[in-house]
């Protein structure tokens, strides 16, 4: 059996936009290395709109930091060179490298267009609101600093389905392109909105199939280019499923290794579009558990009045466990942004348990959990907050546990509202494999787990220091575990 894989989003919405961040991960590797993590999932490297842009308003897709555009030649996050390096660097510590991909809008145009258009209602965008006319728009793009290297193809107003603003007026509204390929949008998994095909910026139109072609071959250099392991795709509720089957396709096939794939598709009332989309897409693209998520930051708000049992109902971990990438925050959730849903930090060593030493999905880690954050924005009220989010230090004992002792058959005690708990036996291949984990949400917590008979008269001790005793397993296999009120033990062989 091969070493569990532990992601971490290396980044967060308000990491500093002072270029050091390629040059982090090349310090930082041999640490994420040595605490377990063998996945970093990177931030956007092309080129936005400004250095300070987080990557989500992509302008050049083949600028990684290397030619002078939108007043800057690095981004946000460093040089081409220095991106380069820090793959490399990771990869050479064992570490995977997934991309960020943004395949719903570019933005930043280089030169206005006379385009046909129609509004539609943007509460019902399959309504329109008026007749066709022409408005003046920003959708050529032509990368004047680049000139041609790497990809000579222009993007115009063929190559997009909606926008938001009319140049020539200044109105704001959503237009829908009225171009040869649907006057109305590509189609979509659920009909939030009508139809949520258009998002923000000018909204790729992967129905021409020239923009089809150019983004595979874009994928395929910037695959090579880098040396990638895998892509985390942005927004996919927001762009054609039948278009993303076909991309990931693509670069499995002129992959020289195998990738990992993941999409994020933020729906946290349901899973059904989640599993509507594995479906659509063939099971070619894994999913951030967004249910899991909301779960998780429920539970956080609710304390001892939320049931334990029910903390992965509805979950596409439940459902799925092999497309689930399982999350507790991310760059999204994070205080002040604009899915803020943050799980509370006294929850948090229960969630990030849940997701590391469990056998099912894949675990993804958040950068300030490992590393901390302060910043200040303006929050929904309008005034401006400070924010201070510290590390979660039981992550510095959850990474190694997952690394050396989450291994082996799994038995679940998901069986009291206010205290949880399951166990992991173990496997030949990981010497001094298995723990057993108890965690409450209410008063202290006890309850007898079943380990299996390979750890009879062995004893355990908790992994975090919260209880002080020595539990021996029984002959059959059996132990009655203990866990603080509020609080999570982690029990593996002494």
């Amino acid at each position: 059996m091969a070493n569990n894989i532990t992601l971490m989003q290396f980044f967060h919405w308000y990491y500093p936009a002072d270029g050091s961040l390629w040059n982090w991960l090349t310090y930082e590797a041999h640490h994420l290395e040595k605490v377990g993590i063998n996945g970093v999932w990177l931030p956007p490297a092309y080129k936005g709109l400004s250095a300070h842009d987080v990557g989500y308003a992509p302008y050049d897709l083949y600028d990684l930091g290397e030619f002078d555009q939108k007043g800057t030649i690095r981004t946000k996050y460093g040089t081409r060179k220095e991106y380069l390096e820090a793959v490399k660097t990771a990869r050479r510590h064992h570490i995977l490298v997934l991309a960020d991909v943004v395949f719903n809008h570019k933005a930043g145009a280089d030169e206005k267009e006379r385009i046909p258009v129609r509004k539609v209602n943007p509460e019902n965008r399959n309504e329109f609101i008026s007749e066709r006319y022409d408005i003046d728009a920003y959708t050529r793009f032509t990368f004047p600093g680049r000139k041609g290297k790497y990809s000579k193809f222009i993007w115009d107003w063929h190559c997009f389905s909606g926008l938001d603003r009319a140049e020539d007026t200044g109105e704001e509204a959503i237009f829908s392109i009225q171009n040869e390929y649907g006057e109305l949008w590509e189609e979509m998994i659920d009909d939030e909105l009508g139809n949520y095909d258009y998002l923000m910026f000018d909204d790729i139109e992967t129905r021409n199939p020239s923009v089809r072609e150019e983004l595979k071959k874009w994928g395929k250099w910037y695959m090579e280019t880098a040396g990638l392991d895998g892509f985390r795709l942005d927004a996919v509720k927001h762009v054609n499923a039948d278009f993303l089957r076909e991309w990931a396709e693509r670069m499995r096939a002129v992959s020289s290794k195998p990738l990992l794939i993941i999409g994020e598709y933020w729906q946290t009332a349901s899973k059904d579009p989640l599993v509507a989309f594995i479906e659509k897409t063939r099971r070619s693209i894994q999913l951030f558990d967004a249910v899991l998520h909301m779960n998780f930051h429920q539970a956080s708000r609710q304390g001892e009045t939320y049931d334990l049992r029910t903390i992965f109902d509805g979950s596409l971990v439940q459902h799925d466990p092999f497309m689930a990438i399982t999350l507790v925050d991310n760059h999204d959730t994070q205080p002040l942004q604009a899915l803020e849903s943050p799980v509370d930090f006294w929850f948090k060593p229960h969630a990030y348990a849940m997701i590391l030493l469990r056998e099912q999905g894949i675990p993804c880690i958040f950068y300030p959990a490992f590393y901390g954050a302060k910043y200040k924005d303006k929050g929904g009220d309008g005034g401006e907050h400070e924010i201070n989010l510290a590390p979660v230090e039981e992550l510095k004992t959850l990474l190694p546990l997952r690394r050396h002792k989450a291994y082996g058959f799994q038995r679940d005690y998901l069986d009291h509202p206010n205290t949880i708990g399951w166990t992991r036996e173990g496997d030949n291949e990981h010497p001094g494999s298995g723990l057993a984990v108890l965690l409450s949400n209410g008063a202290e917590g006890f309850k007898p787990m079943e380990m299996g008979t390979r750890h009879s008269g062995r004893p355990f001790r908790d992994a975090l220091g919260h209880r002080s005793e020595v539990i021996t397993v029984d002959e059959h296999g059996w132990a009655q575990f203990l866990c603080n009120a509020g609080s999570v033990s982690v029990w593996v062989p002494v």
